[in-house]
């Protein structure tokens, strides 16, 4: 299947991205975000970017818009117990996107 063009709206900023399904694209921008927050050193830091963290995410295609839901946790407890800084998504929906 071919790339295709998204835009990711986290509610403060929007990010052009290519990617093939909507699910994709939110799971890689997240753990992007996640490796991030997992690589600093600096405890200050590790909050700012920890209180950072989009709750809800919308990645909006060429016809459909898909929100989901973002459920962090510090420590993972179900899944991946023992982990640290995990997210489950939620899906919220689509939407037929207007042009």
């Amino acid at each position: 299947m071919a790339k295709r063009q998204f835009t990711i709206d986290t509610g403060s900023e929007q990010i052009p991205v290519e990617g093939q399904v909507h699910r994709n694209v939110a799971v890689k921008y997240l753990m992007r975000r996640r490796r991030s927050i997992l690589m600093t050193k600096n405890p200050e830091k590790v909050e700012k970017l920890w209180t950072d963290l989009p709750k809800k995410i919308k990645i909006i295609g060429r016809q459909l818009t898909r929100e989901y839901k973002v459920n962090w946790e510090r420590l993972g407890t179900e899944e991946y117990e023992g982990s640290r800084f995990v997210f489950t998504l939620d899906d919220l929906g689509e939407k037929i996107t207007k042009k």
